[in-house]
């Protein structure tokens, strides 16, 4: 990932908060965040996104209806006997974002536009959402995912600079 100062060169700050906001999407589009924000009634799995197994089912509230703790505990297991993947990640708040938080599907403009809309985004005005992406220990989990699973690029720190530099140039969003 780069760094915000590789974004100096663009005059016009609402394209230069664009393009940052393009690179921070390199990590929002990674499978280690949009497992997590999937749109349809299955969690998914795997650098491939594959539906979860055992199977979940999303619920009328729009989380899902089992509890992840059963198997997620509350740190990354790594398995010690032949499985398809080498571990099953974990995190004390270990879970999905709703439904309303859903970015499969949609293009780096549209969850833009989501993660500004305090209705869409689990109510977080700017620096909520700043603090949720530089700072939260279960959105960390994606830059340590366990043994098999290839990391978010960069950092989580990398990935707050960013986020606060498109904050600072106006937080616009691409087409």
């Amino acid at each position: 990932m780069q760094e915000p100062g590789a974004f100096q060169s663009i005059a016009d700050p609402a394209a230069r908060s664009r393009a940052i906001f393009s690179e921070v999407a390199k990590v929002i589009t990674h499978p280690r965040c949009m497992n997590c924000h999937p749109a349809g009634n299955h969690p998914l799995q795997g650098d491939d996104q594959r539906d979860h197994m055992p199977p979940v089912w999303r619920a009328e509230t729009g989380h899902f209806e089992a509890s992840c703790g059963g198997c997620h505990t509350t740190k990354n297991t790594t398995l010690r006997d032949a499985a398809s993947y080498k571990s099953i990640p974990g995190h004390p708040r270990w879970g999905f974002a709703p439904l309303s938080m859903a970015w499969q599907n949609k293009s780096v403009g549209e969850i833009c536009r989501q993660l500004k809309d305090v209705k869409r985004n689990g109510g977080r005005d700017l620096a909520a959402l700043h603090e949720h992406i530089a700072k939260d220990d279960l959105v960390a989990w994606g830059w340590n995912p366990g043994e098999g699973r290839q990391p978010a690029p960069g950092s989580q720190e990398a990935a707050g600079r960013l986020v606060q530099a498109w904050i600072d140039t106006g937080a616009e969003c691409p087409p």
